[in-house]
């Protein structure tokens, strides 16, 4: 995936946490008192893609209910979202969102091959 975006694969860390941990995460860093579902903080260099990734274990379980998927599929999902965020890519506008599902789309789908 990292590749295929033409960046190189550096240090990452996938942090699993709770709905307040996260929250607390996002109030503090970036002054949003929400629930969101994954918080990605890149620290890459060049090309080398380096970050955190925190996601609520808790909102991707309902999620996953939600959307009707399996707990592992929503999983993979928001840690390939949060990857993005870290490639690069931002999903505030609606145009934003939509290449966002489409990137995600597509590397599940190769991962999944």
């Amino acid at each position: 995936m990292v590749r295929l975006e033409g960046k190189k694969l550096g240090p990452l860390t996938f942090v699993y946490c709770t709905d307040s941990y996260l929250r607390s995460v996002n109030l503090k860093y970036l002054k949003t008192n929400t629930l969101t579902d994954v918080i990605a903080f890149e620290y890459n260099e060049g090309k080398e893609v380096r970050g955190d990734v925190f996601i609520s274990v808790d909102r991707v379980r309902e999620n996953a209910v939600h959307y009707g998927l399996p707990l592992h599929i929503e999983l993979k999902r928001v840690m390939v979202h949060g990857l993005l965020h870290l490639i690069g890519y931002r999903d505030k506008t609606g145009k934003e969102k939509a290449l966002m599902t489409e990137k995600e789309d597509l590397y599940l789908s190769l991962h999944l091959q």
